[in-house]
């Protein structure tokens, strides 16, 4: 296999026919025994017409998904209470239920809506939190998803991510006549926004730290050439479009640089670019390939996969170069890196026996553990809280996303009504 080869093994992706605006679904397909169970009651609406969106189903999709919780069905539901004085705590401790999620949705004025909740503990009879939210109509479910947010940290001590986004690159088309169109949906797979549409290949798209801009390589020009985007106007600018290799871009944490592959001087080396001024510092020198950088939560260090030592390895390198660090050594395959938010681990691409699979590597005692069963999984991205890790695969003849937990016990698959997608990237917290 030449070297070109193999670094597009590292930093392309396969692009497969599908309808750029549909929505995500999702399927648990591995849950957790010992979920903690939950009741969440429809929200109290008393509107001529129906609600613009159901809150609680929303709340309760949420927190069965993360495989924490067990949200009881409606038609499992004692009552329907809407405020703290209809709730009877006796019936509910008789479902064996832990908690109770109740509110309102009212509209105080056309199109403009307030959102209430409280959240109770049930065995002690005690409420736990609670809180109001205005909101237009178009920021209904972002409410909702906030509000799960709010209970998840509240039960389990742990910030909630369900108020996040995910970033992923889809395609339409015949083989000869295709449509590239990278997007940005919610969390849940709902509300997909084209950032752009292209007839030439769209990959490894990045998040910025505020979670505000994408970045992004595009072939528009039939050449590889990195570019940023904000998402919510659509202005966007070319960052690299140097001779050669203009690849795999990831943020910095403090927002100000980008780590690249660029093959300018000849061979795939890891570069950083400031942003703004376009200085760039050449990080790597090897005769190997060096791709797919990912910087460490405190900037200090960038971890990258190369081929240095005869097949694909994660290594680290402090951020402004030096000597680089191999970090896996169990397997003959390992690529693809991304940092847990907290440091303390790395999610990648690890192949045996010809399959590969998502595995997690603790840095610190070097404990490798594999989370999924697929034969092409790729594409790891933890989520901003650490607790999940987004992942492309495949479902019999079609490309899916898939989440798993980090200790593997959970896991979910978020599949387009048709067709298929990759290169997830689920985005930081909202600054």
């Amino acid at each position: 296999m030449t070297r070109l080869a193999r670094l597009l093994i590292f930093v392309s992706s396969v692009f497969i026919a599908v309808p750029a605006q549909a929505a995500l679904t999702i399927e648990i397909t591995q849950g957790i025994e010992g979920a903690v169970p939950i009741a969440v009651v429809p929200f109290g609406w008393g509107g001529q017409t129906a609600a613009p969106e159901n809150i609680a189903a929303i709340i309760s999709a949420d927190l069965n998904r993360s495989g924490r919780f067990e949200p009881l069905a409606d038609r499992d539901l004692v009552s329907h209470p809407t405020s703290a004085d209809q709730v009877k705590f006796q019936n509910w401790r008789m479902l064996n239920v832990d908690n109770l999620v109740i509110g309102k949705l009212v509209e105080s004025s056309p199109g403009q809506y307030s959102v209430s909740f409280e959240l109770f503990d049930v065995f002690r009879g005690k409420r736990m939190t609670g809180s109001t939210f205005p909101a237009p109509a178009r920021d209904l479910r972002r409410v909702a998803h906030h509000i799960s947010d709010v209970i998840y940290e509240t039960l389990t001590g742990e910030r909630g991510a369900f108020n996040t986004r995910i970033a992923y690159v889809t395609s339409s088309g015949s083989t000869k006549n295709k449509t590239y169109t990278l997007l940005v949906a919610d969390s849940d797979g709902y509300s997909p926004q084209t950032i752009l549409t292209s007839k030439h290949p769209l990959m490894s798209p990045s998040w910025s730290p505020d979670a505000r801009q994408v970045a992004y390589v595009s072939f528009e020009n039939k050449v590889s050439e990195i570019y940023i985007q904000d998402v919510a106007t659509g202005s966007r600018r070319k960052l690299a479009a140097f001779k050669g290799i203009n690849g795999a871009p990831t943020w910095s944490p403090d927002g100000r640089k980008l780590a690249l592959t660029l093959s300018r001087d000849g061979n795939p080396e890891i570069y950083v670019m400031d942003i703004n001024g376009g200085a760039l510092k050449r990080i790597t020198n090897s005769a190997a390939i060096d791709t797919e950088p990912v910087w460490t939560p405190d900037g200090r260090s960038i971890i990258f996969t190369s081929d240095r030592g005869g097949s694909a390895q994660i290594y680290k390198v402090s951020a402004s170069g030096g000597a680089a660090q191999r970090l896996t050594f169990d397997g003959k395959y390992n690529a693809g890196a991304d940092v847990s938010p907290d440091g303390r681990k790395i999610a990648m691409v690890h192949g045996e026996g010809g399959r590969y699979r998502i595995a997690v590597m603790e840095l610190d005692s070097g404990l490798l553990r594999v989370l999924t069963d697929g034969r092409q999984d790729e594409s790891p991205s933890f989520s901003p809280n650490g607790s999940m890790i987004i992942y492309a695969t495949g479902a019999g003849n079609r490309e899916v996303l898939s989440a798993v937990s980090v200790d593997g016990r959970f896991k979910q698959r978020l599949t387009l009504q048709a067709g298929n997608v990759r290169e997830p990237v689920w985005s930081p917290f909202d600054k």
